[in-house]
């Protein structure tokens, strides 16, 4: 009796062997996909006071606060924000990246959970201005600027940063403001050098913004206020102007000059790395006090 029903086995796996086959691999597949989304639902918290919000938005009310080591399951996923749920079974939404992220941020503020577009100026075939030597282009050191600004807002504040280009190429003008705007980007900043028709007629900073009911003007009063102290340029003030990245742009905005590459006093400043660096450390400053301020409007 066993003999036989061994074989009646034996013959059902030779004749149905493929299909069988194919029915464990698939099985084994969705078992393993399963058991992915699952360690992907969860995650251990690494850093301390991430604060816990109601919507996916750093402006929206805080409601708690995450510390290192919690266990969390992410239920949902928005822009780079995850809704949580805590081991309490409470829910809320918290900053995708600064869950993600394994080293502690130096100043947790309202922009270490801001998503910010930096815009090196120019790129590519379009130098923008040049040195009056006409060997240094505007494109290079806007590049180096925004890097400096991006590393000083990833390292020190934890801040979602997005680029309109890292590296030398052209980009649409009008393609500039969509990087920001497809990522609900918090604040962009456009940076520049300036010139004027002859060499040596202009020197200073100037910060520039385009619409005047969707925070830019504000955003742009801050930028400049936090570098003021530290320039060793003339400070020209904050102007409103029609740039295309600040007219076509929905995300509060702003364009800086930082100095006229045509002119020697101002180009001995542009060139040299400190100068940069200064401009990178002081951005974040007024981009953090644009953040407040944005923060008590909607109280």
């Amino acid at each position: 009796m066993l003999r036989r029903g061994m074989e009646i086995i034996k013959k059902f796996l030779i004749k149905f062997w493929l299909p069988l086959g194919i029915t464990v691999v698939m099985l084994a597949i969705a078992l393993a996909f399963t058991m992915v989304l699952l360690v992907r639902q969860q995650i251990t918290v690494h850093i301390n006071n991430i604060t816990i919000r109601q919507g996916p938005d750093v402006l929206k009310s805080a409601q708690g606060m995450l510390k290192k080591g919690e266990h969390l399951n992410i239920l949902d996923r928005d822009n780079g924000w995850y809704k949580i749920q805590r081991e309490d079974e409470s829910t809320g939404w918290v900053a995708g990246w600064l869950v993600e992220r394994k080293e502690p941020v130096k100043h947790m503020s309202l922009l270490s959970e801001a998503t910010i577009e930096l815009d090196p100026g120019h790129g590519g075939s379009d130098n923008g201005a040049s040195s009056i030597d006409k060997k240094h282009f505007e494109k290079n050191y806007t590049l180096a600027l925004a890097q400096k600004t991006q590393s000083e807002l990833q390292n020190n504040y934890g801040t979602r940063v997005l680029m309109s280009r890292d590296d030398d190429q052209v980009v649409g003008l009008l393609k500039i403001p969509k990087v920001g705007e497809a990522h609900r980007a918090n604040a962009f900043v456009s940076f520049h050098f300036d010139s004027t028709d002859e060499n040596n007629t202009g020197s200073g900073f100037t910060s520039y913004y385009g619409k005047e009911d969707n925070g830019s003007q504000e955003l742009a009063q801050y930028l400049n206020s936090s570098m003021a102290p530290v320039m060793p340029i003339k400070n020209l003030g904050v102007k409103q102007a029609d740039y295309i990245v600040l007219k076509y742009n929905s995300v509060p905005s702003a364009l800086l000059e930082n100095g006229y590459i045509n002119s020697s006093r101002d180009f001995k400043n542009i060139r040299n790395k400190k100068y940069q660096q200064t401009i990178a450390k002081r951005v974040p400053l007024g981009l953090e006090q644009y953040l407040n301020y944005q923060a008590k409007q909607t109280e």
